[in-house]
């Protein structure tokens, strides 16, 4: 009965979990649509001077002076990174990913849905070195608009399909970060880093002491963000770095998990205001006078289509070379069909997507915002109805199968 018990409890928490997400991916094309909708109405110049908007902070000689944009891609979305980072944390220790068997195939698959895309769009942007910057820009899959696709077909998608899309996304953020780290990092300044590293051991000690208390945390990641900004390192890892450290289990009382406990407390701020925040003030595109040769600019086409070709080619192709060669195999509920709508739907890299071309353009002096936004909008909107009518056909067939039977 106790099994049958912590059995309900998890599926419970799974399905709260999926429900959040799947909200939350509704008010983010809500966010978007309002934004694309300011930009291309009178309401441009209050919307631009609302990027715009200096804000500053100084304590003695410390000064923090950024346009709100930034303090919201900045520091809003360090919130977001330390979300991702407790869920790795969760899933790499008791999670799907905890099993070495079951990491194979989202794994083959994220790392096919990272490459292919990157390439496609070298292949279009190779000759521009400014514009090769964003080659990452379409290795992103969003996992709350993904999910909330998935939402959209209801009862009929196994959740074979959902656990596994949400395994590769999760490895795909994993990359996202080695990414941002690597290739989006500014010149260094070690004495900033040098205090990032000096604090590590104190977030060890707070955790080896079972310290479960979110404050010595909270207090000791905001030092680690300003440290993290002043070092030329990008802020938002300071997020996943201080989730590492958050305690998974109560020595105490072994049954509770404060990260699960702070995790699901983040989920609704995350879901519901940072992100539709972020995408309101990410999203906006200027569609007057727009023509054909704006649309077949090398940066937008490398970006759609390596949403909608690469992440369907990379994801798909290495996963179905993966199981011919016997390397693993597909889950209970899932077929080559389904793996397919799958991959189209993590073609879907709004949220990431957005955030890697602020990164890659922010400070290349040239104005490719136009052209990031628009591929990724492109991209993003194609592979959700590929993947959404794929899934849809497919699994409604399996049903009606399995109702004859």
């Amino acid at each position: 009965m106790a099994v049958k018990s912590a059995l309900r409890k998890d599926n419970s928490f799974i399905e709260q979990f999926l429900r959040l997400e799947s909200a939350g991916g509704i008010l983010l094309i809500a966010a978007a649509g309002l934004a694309i909708l300011c930009v291309n109405t009178p309401l441009s110049s209050v919307y631009q001077l609302l990027l715009d908007t200096p804000v500053e902070f100084r304590v003695g000689g410390l000064e923090i002076a950024k346009p709100l944009l930034l303090w919201i891609n900045d520091g809003l979305m360090a919130v977001f990174f330390y979300l991702i980072g407790l869920e790795l944390k969760r899933e790499l220790l008791e999670g799907e990913l905890s099993d070495p068997a079951n990491i194979i195939l989202p794994g083959v698959g994220a790392i096919g849905g990272m490459l292919v895309p990157g390439l496609i769009y070298a292949y279009f942007n190779l000759q521009d070195d400014v514009a090769i910057k964003g080659w990452a820009i379409p290795a992103a899959t969003d996992i709350a608009l993904a999910l909330g696709v998935l939402a959209l077909l209801g009862s009929r998608v196994p959740t074979s399909i959902k656990i596994f899309l949400t395994s590769l996304a999760i490895i795909d953020d994993i990359g996202a970060i080695v990414i941002i780290a690597v290739f989006y990092t500014a010149q260094i300044s070690f004495s900033a880093l040098f205090v990032v590293v000096g604090l590590l051991p104190v977030l060890y000690i707070l955790n080896r002491r079972n310290v479960t208390s979110y404050s010595p945390y909270m207090i000791i990641g905001v030092i680690v963000w300003i440290a993290m900004l002043k070092s030329g390192v990008h802020a938002t890892l300071a997020g996943v770095l201080l989730a590492f450290f958050f305690p998974m289990r109560d020595r105490k009382n072994p049954d509770h998990s404060p990260l699960e406990h702070l995790e699901h407390d983040l989920h609704g701020a995350v879901a519901y205001f940072i992100l539709p925040v972020f995408a309101f003030m990410n999203a906006g595109v200027d569609l007057r006078g727009m023509t054909t040769d704006q649309f077949l600019h090398d940066v937008p086409i490398g970006i759609a289509l390596g949403l909608f070709v690469g992440k369907q080619a990379g994801i798909f192709g290495l996963c179905w070379l993966a199981v011919k060669v016997g390397l693993t195999r597909l889950p209970k509920g899932m077929d080559m069909v389904s793996l397919y709508g799958t991959a189209a739907l993590c073609g879907i890299g709004f949220t990431m997507s957005l955030f890697i071309g602020s990164l890659a353009f922010e400070e290349t002096g040239v104005n490719l915002l136009f052209d990031e936004r628009l591929g990724i909008l492109a991209g993003s909107i194609a592979s959700g109805l590929v993947g959404y009518f794929v899934l849809k056909s497919h699994l409604g067939k399996k049903v009606a199968l399995d109702q004859t039977d």
